[in-house]
This record gives structure tokens, C-alpha cells and sequence, in this order.
């Protein structure tokens, strides 16, 4: 088991860049320039290109893209990176979120939105939503109410497609000891404040305050 400062072995490894054919190196130099996600889980994914794709084909339609505002889907993308202690992805933020408005504060709030003023009542709608994809919901009728009260039938199709491929893919991410600038490493796209190359990574980890402190590794 690593200590919060030594650097992760991949469970499984890394396809080497020259080992992709050239529409997968795009795909990967996109990583390494604008994150979320990085390159990393992408070569590993890559080991299988049909799931490379399974991920980065509806990733890019209906997370990057799509019909629900873009900063809502980020917020419930971290909620779940904290909800199921995903470090990797919690250690990311959209450069787009942060475009349309998101700041650091509101991610810290993320677990115990329902009683934080730094959300509006359409994006604590999405983020119970999210809970109840990952945890389950006693009161679905309250639960749906809420739901049809912010979003269309088009928006919940969507946005509860992104939040069930986000738990999944997080859930199983986790367990690959994958971390940050291990792979086209040099660059701070898309990485949270305090994370922006190795060395800070790894001060940020060894705080007593790192949100993900105490979490098996």
C-alpha cells in the first residue's frame, strides 16, 4: 500500500502513445491539453480500443457537449469523485466549468450541498439526483417531483447518463492506482488548485486536510 507522498504503480498499465493509432493520439494530446480526463485513464483504457471509445465517444457527446448546462454535469462528475473517494478524478476540474462560473469554494461543499448557499436550487436538484444514483433514494416521489420541476425529460436522460458512467467509471478507477503526470506528463490541464505538477500533487496529498485524507491507497 503507497503512503500519500509515494508515487502509484498502475494495476494495469500504460499503452504506450506510439502503440495508438493516430485517431487515439488525438484523442490523448486532447487529454494532455484540456484534461477531464487526462491521459492516464485513457491508456489504460486503450489496452482495449473498444472501450477507449465506449467512454470517449459518449463522454464527449453528452458531458462536454449535450442539451444540460455543462457546469452542472461538472459539479455531479466531483460529487461523485467524493462520494465514491476517486482521487484522480476528484483532482480534476473542467477548464468549461470553470468558464461558466464554477469556483473551488463550491467543490468543497459538494457532500453536504443541501445545506450550502453556493448552490442554486436547479444544481442541488442535480446533485440529489447523483446521491440517489449512487446511494439509492427512500423518497423517489419527492425525488422525481424535484427533478421535473428543474429539468426536461431530455435533460434527466442525459444527466443521469453522465452521473451512471461517471459512478461506474470512477468506482473501477479507483481501484487502478492511476495518478496524475505519469503519462505525457508537463502539463496542468485541467488540475485542481495545488495539484498542478508531481511535486505538488504530493505536498497537497501529505496535508491533514487533503479532502480524500484517510481513504485506503
Amino acid at each position: 500500500m503507497s503512503t500519500p507522498t509515494s508515487p502509484r504503480k498502475p494495476r494495469i498499465s500504460y499503452v504506450p502513445y506510439e502503440d495508438m493509432d493516430e485517431r487515439m493520439q488525438a484523442e490523448m494530446d486532447r487529454a494532455a491539453a484540456h484534461g477531464t480526463p487526462r491521459p492516464e485513464t485513457n491508456a489504460v483504457r486503450a489496452h482495449v480500443p473498444a472501450a477507449f471509445w465506449a467512454f470517449a465517444g459518449p463522454w464527449e457527446q453528452m458531458f462536454r457537449n449535450g442539451v444540460v448546462d455543462h457546469s452542472i454535469k461538472e459539479l455531479c462528475r466531483v460529487y461523485i469523485s467524493r462520494t465514491v473517494t476517486c482521487e484522480f478524478c476528484g483532482n480534476q476540474r473542467s477548464e468549461r466549468g470553470a468558464n461558466e462560473g464554477l469556483v473551488e469554494g463550491q467543490y468543497d461543499e459538494l457532500l453536504n450541498f443541501e445545506s450550502s448557499d453556493r448552490f442554486d436550487d436547479r444544481q442541488k436538484a442535480a446533485l440529489a439526483y447523483a446521491q440517489a444514483i449512487a446511494w439509492n433514494e427512500d423518497d423517489r416521489d419527492g425525488l422525481w417531483d424535484r427533478l421535473h420541476a428543474h429539468f426536461s425529460e431530455p435533460e434527466l436522460v442525459e444527466l443521469g447518463c453522465v452521473i451512471a458512467l461517471t459512478f461506474g467509471q470512477q468506482s473501477w478507477i479507483r481501484l487502478l492506482d492511476v495518478d496524475h503526470h505519469q503519462y505525457m506528463a508537463g502539463t496542468s490541464a485541467s488540475m485542481a488548485p495545488g495539484f498542478e505538477d508531481a511535486d505538488a500533487l504530493a505536498a497537497s496529498k501529505a496535508k491533514t486536510d487533503y479532502w480524500a485524507a484517510g481513504a485506503p491507497r
